[in-house]
């Protein structure tokens, strides 16, 4: 690409466009790590989760919907730009997931390891109908699968708390 180049894709906003996606997708980029990026992600997701700490139950759930939202776009987007389904780059959909598994329960530090837990485990194994979401088309079928792992999560997340009153 030529200095020209740069500078017309600088004046249309496609290369900062670009870069915000591949930030966002990447969790901050924690999907870059060499090692497990998918729990990198899931790590970055703890602390949006810290974040949410002080918000009513009801905003919780306002922010985690238009989180997700967002998050459908931005992993499509991702998609795009890695040329590659799925990327284990994207980890935008591990941070929504951890977010939908910590929805039905307060955000204390116990809650938190065991949903991570939890969340991992249904990301990694997706049970069924967990793994045919995988087939949707774009963003999508990036992201719903961990939307699916994470109302699984928390539903046994919740019946722990339940049951074993912990």
């Amino acid at each position: 690409m030529g200095y020209q180049s740069a500078i017309d894709l600088i004046g249309t906003g496609e290369i900062l466009n670009e870069k915000l996606i591949t930030f966002l997708a990447t969790g901050f980029y924690s999907g870059l790590s060499p090692f497990a990026p998918g729990t990198a992600g899931t790590l970055v997701g703890v602390f949006v989760c810290l974040l949410c700490l002080p918000m009513p139950w009801i905003l919780r759930l306002l922010f985690v919907i238009a989180l997700m939202a967002i998050s459908f776009y931005i992993a499509g987007e991702a998609e795009n730009i890695y040329q590659k389904k799925d990327d284990q780059r994207i980890v935008i959909d591990e941070i929504i997931g951890l977010q939908i598994t910590m929805l039905p329960v307060a955000i204390n530090s116990l809650n938190l390891c065991v949903g991570f837990v939890l969340f991992r485990i249904f990301d990694i194994l997706k049970p069924f109908p967990i793994r045919n979401l995988q087939e949707l088309p774009g963003g999508w079928g990036v992201v719903a699968d961990d939307v699916g792992a994470g109302i699984y999560a928390g539903t046994v997340l919740w019946l722990l708390i339940y049951f074993l009153k912990f």
